[in-house]
């Protein structure tokens, strides 16, 4: 047998328990066939020499955007401006430039904590130049819009001197939608190639063709599309958003009561691009003040908001469930996760599944006696860990002292044997593995502040919720997530070893290149 690649000379730290380190990885039509002695013997058409350098299976980022990503890095950006004044000038220098009148004008990069009010539809009107402006929050559970488009929405959409939240938000997007396939297809593929250069090689876009964040009915088709073009780089999952289904004429033997046409469900696609987990928001975002929590914000009087009266959010839960669906329930605040919790364990007493793999996208924050019921209900935590590195002390502030230490925890969840499993919600914050990495092990933000030190955890694991469990999460457990023969050849050449360097130094690792399909794919994507 002639090895299509040989890696040599390499610190092949595998992620299988079996065999935790190896120093040859042999290569055979994108799988590993083999380790060490298996393979150092056998000829090959390329040998790479790593001259020492660290190899991990390829990080695999559990929940991201990649549209919303490249579409927001083709914006105008107000990101990090502090006056008011400045971001106006950046409104009116956009919309002078977009030629129609009456066109949209797509401004990223809003906080309003950075400018410490929000902005107003009275703020935008003077600046606008007749174009419909429309201002997006980071966290993408809100935006400021202009008065042009707040006379499109019908009178019962509320909002706040053109501040909209959560669903007010998404009638206001469903006017601009959608975007072209082409459109679409671009941004991706950018976002992709960003992915890449951190050393994910396979990720779970989490919410396409509805919800808050879709931006297309056909949505599905622009992945299709850089497929048939070739310039679909990494390994991408779908969500659905939980709003695409719909009643459907199924055999009543078969208890679907909605679905996607022609009954498409998770695991239908293949090793690059498949269906994934169904995408159901119940609350909005700790940023926005819209998660929902059981008890106010620190120094404010409201507690957030749920997407939608419970009784819908629950019956979408069991619908979901009860149709085959993997479900992804996005819970921010402890009262969403009171809400999914009540809600999963009555779909699986209607109809139990023992492998349904169920996720809680964020768990944001949890109390000490959700705990055991997240094991016992055989859920999925998966964690934004740069949310606390980079928002952490406002989180911790807007939290108070006790809550402070219940969020995105980590320590918490593996001690009651919950499978912890590591994203970024790019383009949110950082999408870099290696820096997540580095708070969930330090559990320190950007100023030094420790954020729930009790929650850190080791290198290992924390390695272990970007590896194994991210694949895990996704059903791709028999395919990726460690470095074991029979596996496919994805992996990240790095630097250094995470667990060599001190803590504070794992965020700065050096990735040298990225290997999907036992190919290097580190070029830069071009917008």
């Amino acid at each position: 047998m002639t090895l299509c690649t040989r890696l040599t000379n390499a610190r092949i730290l595998t992620m299988d328990p079996e065999r935790p380190l190896a120093h040859d990885l042999g290569i055979w039509r994108g799988r590993i066939v083999g380790l060490d002695e298996a393979v150092t013997s056998l000829p090959a058409r390329e040998v790479i020499d790593l001259q020492g350098a660290t190899v991990l299976p390829g990080f695999i980022d559990s929940h991201v955007h990649l549209a919303w990503t490249g579409l927001k890095a083709s914006s105008p950006s107000i990101a990090g401006l502090e006056r008011v004044e400045d971001v106006l000038a950046v409104v009116a220098d956009a919309a002078s430039r977009t030629r129609a009148p009456g066109a949209w004008v797509h401004i990223g990069g809003y906080d309003q904590r950075v400018l410490g009010r929000h902005l107003t539809a009275a703020d935008l009107d003077p600046v606008s130049h007749g174009r419909r402006v429309f201002v997006m929050h980071d966290s993408g559970h809100a935006c400021v819009v202009n008065s042009a488009v707040l006379d499109l929405l019908s009178a019962d959409v509320p909002h706040d001197n053109g501040v909209l939240v959560e669903s007010a938000m998404s009638a206001v997007r469903r006017l601009r939608l959608p975007y072209s396939q082409r459109e679409l297809a671009d941004a991706i593929e950018y976002a992709a190639h960003a992915c890449l250069a951190e050393g994910i090689t396979a990720c779970a876009e989490a919410g396409i063709g509805g919800g808050l964040l879709g931006h297309s009915p056909v949505e599905l088709g622009a992945y299709q599309l850089l497929r048939d073009q070739g310039r679909l780089p990494l390994r991408v999952q779908l969500m659905p958003g939980a709003d695409t289904l719909r009643p459907l004429g199924a055999h009543e033997n078969d208890g679907i009561p909605r679905a996607l046409d022609l009954g498409l469900r998770t695991g239908f696609g293949d090793d690059w691009l498949s269906i994934g987990a169904l995408k159901i928001y119940t609350d909005g975002g700790m940023m926005a003040r819209t998660a929902a929590l059981t008890a106010p914000y620190e120094g404010m009087t409201h507690t957030g908001q749920l997407q939608d009266d419970p009784e819908h959010l629950t019956s979408l839960i069991v619908d979901g469930h009860l149709a085959g669906w993997q479900l992804a329930v996005h819970a921010i605040g402890d009262r969403a996760a009171d809400l999914a919790l009540d809600a999963l364990e009555r779909a699986q007493t209607l109809r139990p599944r023992t492998d349904a793999r169920h996720r809680i996208e964020h768990a944001g924050l949890i109390r000490p006696d959700q705990l055991p019921r997240f094991a016992r209900l055989g859920l999925g935590a998966v964690i934004q860990p740069n949310f606390l590195r980079y928002f952490g002390d406002d989180y911790a502030m807007i939290m108070g002292p006790e809550r402070a230490t219940w969020m995105y925890r980590g320590r918490a969840f593996l001690d009651h044997g919950v499978t912890l499993v590591g994203s970024s919600d790019r383009p949110v914050t950082d999408g870099s593995p290696l820096r997540a990495i580095q708070f969930m092990v330090e559990r320190a933000s950007l100023s030094g502040q420790l954020i729930g030190p009790d929650e850190a955890i080791t290198v290992d694991e924390a390695l272990h919720a970007y590896t194994l469990a991210g694949a895990y999460a996704s059903r791709w457990d028999d395919s990726a997530g460690s470095l074991t023969p029979g596996k496919r050849a994805d992996f990240v050449v790095l630097g250094d070893d995470p667990h060599r360097v001190e803590p504070s130094g794992i965020g700065d690792i050096e990735v040298v290149a990225t290997f999907v399909d036992g190919r290097e794919a580190t070029e830069s994507g071009k917008l």
